[in-house]
């Protein structure tokens, strides 16, 4: 189920140093796609590690149920053979885990032993609708986690599915998309929407800055009137710029 890899290593650490709104912004032009609600997350999360800024990375999917301890009986060889899964697949990635007791949090998979683990195995942090303990444990491993919340125990925890589709925060991941994930959400995009991400997001960003944020920061000594007048004209610059790039427009 993983998907081709379209972007190197240095086109990643590119997209990382913009926000994942500013990735949103490039995706937007590039997609066919008519509502954004095709690409985030639908519900709140919370980024436990916003220092670590934005994290980039290839989904590798895994559902989880702490609640039951059946699985332990019926699947005691699950971890071991998810770990297997996990160092086949390539990195950068981003652990993707559906909670299956949502919205009740039972216990959490992750903490310090399965951070360092995934650490080691090329995970650079995970996206969980659950919860996570250890954070500051987790913090000085180097995953950036963004979850639901924390808790104290880990239950009945183990590997219950995975390298299939999971859903998280109202989202559809499936194991090889592509993930920006920072404080503000995440976006998933696909890997026909791939390609042309990075230069879309650079693209957008410069735009804003040459238009409307120029416009509005050299504004100095400007009546009111004249501001207005200054934004509208800028406005439509960004949008015809973003027209001639990408056939699509924009508007602020």
């Amino acid at each position: 189920m993983n998907a081709p890899r379209i972007l190197s290593h240095s086109d990643l650490l590119q997209l990382k140093r913009w926000n994942t709104p500013t990735i949103y912004n490039g995706w937007e032009q590039i997609t066919k796609r008519d509502h954004c609600a095709d690409a985030v997350n639908l519900e709140e999360s919370r980024d436990f590690m916003p220092q670590m800024g934005p994290m980039v990375g290839y989904a590798v999917t895994l559902k989880v149920e702490p609640s039951n301890g059946a699985h332990r009986k019926s699947k005691p060889n699950a971890n071991a053979e998810y770990r297997q899964y996990l160092a086949s697949v390539p990195g950068p990635k981003i652990v993707v885990v559906q909670d299956m007791d949502k919205p009740r949090v039972i216990g959490s998979f992750w903490g310090e032993v399965n951070a360092n683990i995934h650490k080691a195995l090329g995970c650079v942090g995970t996206i969980t609708d659950g919860a996570i303990r250890d954070v500051d444990e987790m913090t000085n491993a180097g995953l950036k986690v963004i979850a639901r919340r924390l808790c104290v125990g880990h239950a009945a925890v183990q590997a219950v599915e995975f390298n299939c589709d999971v859903e998280v925060f109202g989202r559809k991941v499936s194991a090889g998309d592509l993930i920006h994930a920072d404080k503000h959400g995440f976006i998933v995009i696909t890997p026909e929407e791939q390609g042309g991400i990075l230069e879309a997001a650079r693209f957008m960003d410069t735009n804003e800055c040459e238009t409307v944020i120029d416009a509005a920061r050299n504004s100095a000594g400007l009546t009111n009137e004249e501001i207005l007048a200054k934004l509208a004209a800028a406005s439509r610059q960004f949008a015809q710029n973003a027209r001639d790039k990408f056939q699509r427009g924009g508007e602020w």
